[in-house]
């Protein structure tokens, strides 16, 4: 599974994203690539993977994409972030 980890510039909270993901989906014991990018370049790269993962001020300019977009609140949260990969499995 391909995970598009999204924030308005594409490092900080977007990378913290990632490394929460990796842990929770090696937990869950899922084969997942986790990917980086910043808004304005996600929409162009999101078709390109199974999942974005992103903030709720950043989720209405992914609208359009083929590809679930879904919200996580609390970027530290590793049950909110397992509870978005179970529900996208």
């Amino acid at each position: 599974m391909n995970i598009l980890c999204v924030c308005g510039n594409g490092i900080g909270t977007s990378v913290l994203l990632k490394v929460n993901v990796e842990s929770v989906a090696s937990d869950l014991g899922l084969d997942v690539t986790v990917t980086t990018s910043d808004a304005g370049s996600a929409k162009g790269t999101a078709n390109m993977n199974d999942l974005v993962l992103t903030s709720a001020e950043l989720a209405p300019e992914l609208e359009g994409t083929t590809t679930p977009v879904e919200v996580i609140h609390n970027f530290m949260d590793t049950d909110e972030i397992q509870e978005v990969l179970e529900r996208n499995m």
